[in-house]
């Protein structure tokens, strides 16, 4: 086996803490190297976990986090941060698996009370999804941080019918439950809803090298927004990195020598089980050359 072969065929779920030594289960639509065979998170989810270890200076000491649909795999990521309240909604879920039913446009939060709130993949849902942009800035605390994701096509600008049938939705949105397909105009939405942004890629944020590691999607984006107005420089592929870049890279290059080193010694230990092997054999074909030659003598002296 050589170095790149065992790179390759190794990876590490940022999710649960796993080495993967083979590859990735399939996703839930067929996409390969998708799901982590320990805890089934996706990429998604694996790059949240990385994103929240970015963000933890700022996540520190959390009255309260609030995740919008939640997945069993993010629960998981979002109780690691020890808020004082961790608080889970949904408009559609079964009142079991949430901790409320509640519509994104009509939160049961007080106003300035989150200080982390995670919604992935919902405003694409939502009809009035400026109402729930507001609502959104509207419970943020001042310190607050939202995490978001939405489907988005870059060039063009956000495309969307929410009286569409439910086959022209899947048509033109990709999902029977879609109203939109979001476009380069989302920032400015957020802005208009009282919310300043910065889009966030993985290769910006880790770089190449690790989102091959992590099995992650290179062009995945996550908003992160913050009470105010306006856009920063988003940090997307080829853009300034977050200072984990070159981290990243350091230790997977450790790490690549390491299995490199690892991958001679292998190479190295299986000559030598084949010499020793190979000696063995030739020591039994020698003993029993001798001690034919022993029988043969001792029956011309002694007859049998």
């Amino acid at each position: 086996m050589t170095g790149s072969r065992h790179d390759v065929a190794k990876g590490y779920c940022a999710a649960c803490g796993a080495m993967v030594p083979r590859q990735f289960r399939s996703g839930p639509d067929g996409r390969p190297d998708a799901a982590c065979p320990r805890c089934g998170s996706l990429e998604r989810h694996r790059f949240l976990s990385l994103l929240l270890g970015s963000l933890s200076p700022e996540l520190r000491d959390l009255d309260t986090v609030v995740e919008i649909a939640p997945s069993r795999q993010s629960k998981v990521l979002l109780d690691r941060l020890d808020a004082r309240r961790r608080i889970s909604l949904d408009a559609g879920y079964d009142a079991r698996d949430v901790d409320a039913l509640a519509s994104l446009t009509h939160l049961p939060l007080r106003d300035g009370s989150v200080d982390l709130l995670v919604c992935y993949h919902v405003l694409e849902h939502v009809p009035d999804d400026c109402a729930a942009m507001r609502e959104i800035a509207r419970v943020l605390s001042p310190r607050g941080i939202a995490l978001l994701e939405v489907p988005i096509k870059m060039g063009v600008a956000t495309e969307e019918d929410p009286s569409a049938t439910p086959e022209e939705r899947i048509r033109r949105f990709g999902q029977v439950d879609h109203v939109r397909w979001y476009g380069d105009d989302f920032d400015a939405r957020l802005a208009d809803a009282g919310l300043a942004s910065v889009r966030v890629t993985p290769p910006a944020l880790v770089g190449e090298s690790a989102v091959r590691w992590f099995r992650l999607m290179p062009h995945e984006v996550v908003w992160v927004v913050h009470p105010g107005r306006g856009s920063a420089s988003p940090m997307l592929a080829g853009g300034p990195g977050s200072g984990l870049t070159a981290a990243f890279d350091a230790v997977l290059a450790d790490l690549a020598k390491a299995q490199g080193r690892l991958a001679r010694e292998r190479e190295r230990a299986t000559r030598l089980v084949a010499q020793r092997d190979s000696l063995r054999a030739r020591l039994a074909e020698e003993q029993a050359r001798r001690a034919a030659g022993v029988l043969t003598r001792l029956r011309r002296v002694v007859p049998l």
